[in-house]
């Protein structure tokens, strides 16, 4: 025991030594430099690295999911696109992997419904072509209207109950920044790290990187199918209430 203690000193010791010697630079790292990144000049928008899927003035980077070679899409007016249930959903013609997500998106302010048939949409972070479709990120009208909570806006569909409900009132555009960590999956197709999701909702965090336990199925069971980069989607909910609109949409590939 007399031994531990001698040592302990002597180890002490050297450490109060080393740390009399130390320099502030022996801690700076001056390499690598990150790349610089103008931000925007307005809040919320986009970076100078940012792909632009939406600024108001057309439709080119996205396709109708149930027909890419449509040129009749989504209704677009006033620098917004709104969503046209007759249609079917919308995809971006690009696919991506692991992004930051920048989208801002308006419930009608006269809307009629309660539960899930008021103001149902959906972003769909990685959209594919089985199954539930993808892992979805809710879009709800939960301003003073409740639903189940695994289900409202803010929620990963099904799977994770937002941190909080900032949801704004109908007629007010609302935002959403998003960062997704795609799955990754093994030569054989088994999953080798699930799919995570950090989003805020009108500034507040709703999900605090979660980790997807697979797709966000309606009735079932979330599972994971190996797939690669896949296009982000968003829901032409068929429920009966007011579409909604969706403005102001990059992404940043990270």
């Amino acid at each position: 025991m007399k031994i531990f203690y001698i040592v302990s000193a002597i180890s002490l010791c050297a450490i109060s030594v080393n740390a009399q010697n130390a320099k502030p630079e022996d801690t700076e790292l001056w390499s690598p430099e990150p790349k610089v990144i103008m931000p925007a000049k307005i809040l919320g928008g986009a970076p100078s690295d940012a792909i632009v899927l939406f600024d108001g003035k057309n439709l080119n980077e996205w396709i109708l999911q149930n027909d890419s070679t449509a040129t009749q899409k989504w209704k677009l007016s006033n620098g917004a696109m709104t969503v046209d249930k007759k249609l079917g959903d919308l995809c971006t013609r690009r696919k991506f992997t692991d992004y930051q997500l920048h989208i801002e998106y308006r419930i009608p302010t006269v809307i009629h419904g309660t539960g899930q048939g008021r103001g149902n949409s959906g972003i769909f972070l990685a959209a594919l072509p089985w199954g539930a479709g993808g892992y979805e990120l809710q879009v709800l009208d939960n301003y003073e209207n409740k639903t189940y909570v695994n289900g409202q806006v803010g929620s990963i569909y099904k799977q994770s109950i937002p941190l909080a409900n900032a949801a704004r009132k109908p007629g007010e555009w609302q935002t959403y920044d998003v960062v997704w960590t795609a799955p990754r999956f093994n030569d054989d197709g088994s999953l080798k790290s699930p799919a995570r999701v950090t989003a805020i909702h009108n500034g507040v965090l709703v999900q605090n990187n979660y980790i997807l336990k697979g797709d966000t199925p309606y009735i079932g069971q979330p599972a994971y199918k190996a797939h690669g980069a896949a296009p982000i989607k968003l829901q032409s909910h068929g429920d009966p209430s007011e579409p909604i609109s969706y403005r102001n949409i990059w992404v940043r590939e990270l």
